[in-house]
């Protein structure tokens, strides 16, 4: 019981040679078979800590002849040695596989290296957003302008039409701000679902959509922190339900276009407001936090409309759009209006390619 491993395989292999076979080429067989690993243990370890990592042996042959006699690939087969050192599991396999693994072995080896590209994230972005997003809670907590909190009630409750006709006529840049900034949850709706949801993690984005109609990006942004592409498929019959027959609606986005421009312009045309406007924002914290929640979702409005173009392969047709999604609001309304449908896409989206893009 004390042979070695090439003793082994050697009586192995001439048990099975023909018989017909020449003594001379028999005795050679000594020479066609080494091993770079030293004979088996007798006793296995029941209960091993950890796994070998894997080894091949060589196989070295000596002639065309032999080889077709001796079949190498039922002799040496795979097998799995475990040992009582940390972090290895030892194979021993024959390298003229090597080439052709199976996808067992490719895991195997997956595993073995540590994992592949999607082993591990990087939190970089995450937390310079969460970072950021916590200084900005805290400047409009503690930081805004609060001269007249007393006069912002009041601004609240005419906007919402709490108040009825007393003679006080408001901002027409102040109205407009106020309505254009209903319009961008909607916006943010068609650029998220579907295509910026993420197959990564168990959090759905229509919370912090629904969320946003009060907060804006102040309820937005953790999404985006905890936000990981690519998005999942989306199924075929996902199309015609709610709420994506109507957020792929084209009737929708147009409609949305239409209503954007007209309170743009009609706060571009009452040039003479914009300076008791600036006096607002000087003044009053629900203005300049108003004012600030309308800017960020336009800072991060090209992002998504980049995120939903390259979802839907629409980059080398649509790219001159990024350049028009910087205009705040119409930029992103107009994109929703020229975008393809999904259901002129192909319904199930590959994570590979997205990841890629």
């Amino acid at each position: 019981m004390s042979c070695t491993c090439n003793e082994i395989i050697t009586r192995v292999a001439r048990k099975n040679l023909p018989s017909s076979l020449p003594a001379k080429m028999v005795a050679s067989t000594n020479l066609i078979i080494s091993c770079n690993f030293s004979c088996l243990p007798l006793k296995v370890n029941p209960k091993p800590k950890s796994l070998l990592k894997t080894h091949y042996t060589s196989l070295l042959f000596s002639n065309t002849c032999t080889r077709k006699g001796l079949n190498i690939s039922n002799l040496v087969k795979p097998q799995y040695i475990y040992n009582n050192k940390k972090g290895v599991l030892q194979t021993c396999c024959s390298n003229l596989n090597s080439d052709n693994k199976s996808p067992d072995d490719q895991v195997l080896d997956k595993d073995a290296t540590g994992g592949g590209k999607e082993g591990g994230r990087d939190w970089t972005t995450s937390i310079l957003l969460f970072v950021f997003w916590g200084g900005l809670i805290y400047y409009v907590f503690n930081l805004t302008p609060d001269q007249t909190p007393s006069r912002d009630m009041y601004f609240l409750e005419k906007l919402l039409y709490l108040k009825g006709d007393d003679g006080f006529r408001m901002n027409s840049v102040l109205v407009s701000l106020w309505y254009i900034m209903g319009l961008w949850p909607l916006v943010y709706s068609m650029l998220l679902l579907p295509t910026g949801r993420s197959s990564k993690t168990n959090i759905p984005v229509w919370p912090f959509l629904i969320l946003s109609c009060i907060g804006g990006s102040y309820a937005l942004l953790p999404y985006f922190i905890l936000w990981r592409p690519p998005p999942p498929p989306v199924e075929e019959n996902e199309l015609g339900r709610w709420p994506l027959n109507f957020l792929e609606s084209k009737l929708t986005s147009g409609i949305l276009l239409a209503a954007g421009l007209t309170i743009i312009v009609n706060a571009a045309l009452n040039g003479g407001e914009w300076k008791e406007f600036y006096q607002y924002f000087r003044e009053s914290k629900f203005i300049h936090i108003t004012c600030l929640d309308f800017t960020l979702l336009s800072a991060f409005g090209p992002f998504w409309v980049y995120n939903d173009m390259t979802a839907r392969k629409w980059y080398d047709k649509g790219s001159w759009l990024l350049l028009i999604s910087l205009v705040p609001f119409l930029g992103p309304a107009l994109y929703l209006v020229l975008r393809p449908s999904l259901s002129e896409m192909p319904v199930s989206q590959s994570p590979t390619s997205s990841e890629e893009q």
